[in-house]
């Protein structure tokens, strides 16, 4: 079977892996294997992480559909301390409403835009958030994930 080489996810999603690991909504459940409630609190992602192997699956829309790195992942790496973390740009980001800014704007360069807004008003340093992010990207692109199969 041919191996799914996953892409880096659209940047907002390392921003959004952030408010989660803050919003305590990452579950470990082993050190392969943990569940990632959504921002609205509705869905939980099944998330699976080898990094031995650069094995990895979890059930968001991203992972699944678009074959990019989604943020239930990113999140489960955060938090066992493989991807780096800035709590205090994370519990910036804690109470955001992802999907309901997503489905509002439409364009994840305008939801960037607003979520820039709200940690400018909340006295976080764009530049700063950028920094995390990029180190986050980085680290991602070095670790070459492939999708697990399911079947």
């Amino acid at each position: 079977m041919e191996r799914i080489y996953l892409a880096l996810p659209p940047r907002i999603k390392v921003l959004e892996a952030l408010g989660a690991v803050a919003g305590g909504r990452v579950e470990v459940l082993s050190e392969k294997e943990a569940r990632v409630r959504s921002s609205e609190g509705n869905r939980v992602y099944r998330v699976f992480v080898d990094l031995e192997s650069g094995e990895v699956n979890s059930d968001d829309n991203g992972t699944v559909y678009r074959n990019y790195i989604g943020y239930p992942i990113i999140a489960f790496l955060m938090k066992m301390d493989r991807l780096p973390y800035d709590e205090e740009v994370g519990k910036a980001l804690a109470d955001i409403r992802w999907r309901t800014l997503n489905e509002a704007y439409r364009s994840y360069r305008m939801v960037e835009q607003e979520v820039a807004r709200t940690l400018r008003s909340s006295g976080i340093d764009w530049p700063r958030v950028e920094a995390v992010r990029d180190g986050v990207l980085k680290q991602l692109k070095g670790m070459r994930l492939w999708k697990r199969s399911t079947t």
